[in-house]
């Protein structure tokens, strides 16, 4: 008797993994102080752009959203994108910047949670560029929002537009698609052995 073959079994939807570890606690860490640093240095050339580039200024802002993509990128849970946004917010607070502490660590919180959406939206399962570019963009959105509230509350319409717009293309590009290029140069190096990162295929 032939034995009739067993129909393919559908693959199951990836579980989101909740639980950190300890190696996912420190690398998140890294990735946000060494981002704060960062994000405390780009306020003197992002001075700058508001004089050189009026209305789109915020074209050169996508750097100070790197930390949350970059670190859900690389620990790929629920939170890295928060948390590593405001480790960032906190060394870039503690070490000096032009708008103060508080104002610093919301700013990490709203940008930290707007990649978080988008991680979110497609159930931590998608890591890749077509996911990271709209986190950076979603996240850019974001601290627009706040710096059109905290600062320039009484600008038209179309300014407003312009000037999210212009940070979205930044999240996009030098958080969203940056992270990515970091992640994919670090992945030969074995740097990201053990995350799910470094072992998957580059897409």
């Amino acid at each position: 008797m032939t034995a009739t073959p067993s129909a393919p079994s559908r693959p199951s939807r990836a579980r989101i993994i909740w639980r950190w570890r300890v190696v996912d606690i420190v690398v998140a860490s890294v990735i946000g102080v060494a981002a704060g640093v960062v994000y405390w240095a780009w306020q003197f050339p992002a001075a700058g752009f508001a004089a050189v580039l009026p209305g789109v200024q915020s074209l050169g802002y996508g750097i100070w959203l790197l930390a949350g993509v970059l670190a859900a990128l690389i620990i790929r849970k629920p939170g890295a994108a928060l948390f590593a946004e405001l480790v960032a917010a906190v060394v870039e607070a503690l070490v000096g910047n032009a708008w103060g502490g508080p104002i610093t660590l919301l700013y990490g919180v709203v940008e930290g949670l707007g990649a978080e959406l988008v991680f979110a939206v497609f159930l931590y399962a998608s890591w890749r560029l077509v996911t990271a570019m709209p986190a950076g963009a979603v996240a850019g959105v974001g601290g627009g929002i706040l710096d059109l509230v905290l600062y320039t509350p009484a600008v038209t319409a179309g300014y407003a537009t312009v000037y999210l717009s212009c940070f979205a293309v930044s999240g996009a590009v030098l958080a969203g698609l940056l992270g990515w290029l970091i992640v994919r140069a670090l992945r030969p190096t074995g740097a990201l052995n053990r995350f799910a990162a470094g072992r998957q295929r580059a897409v």
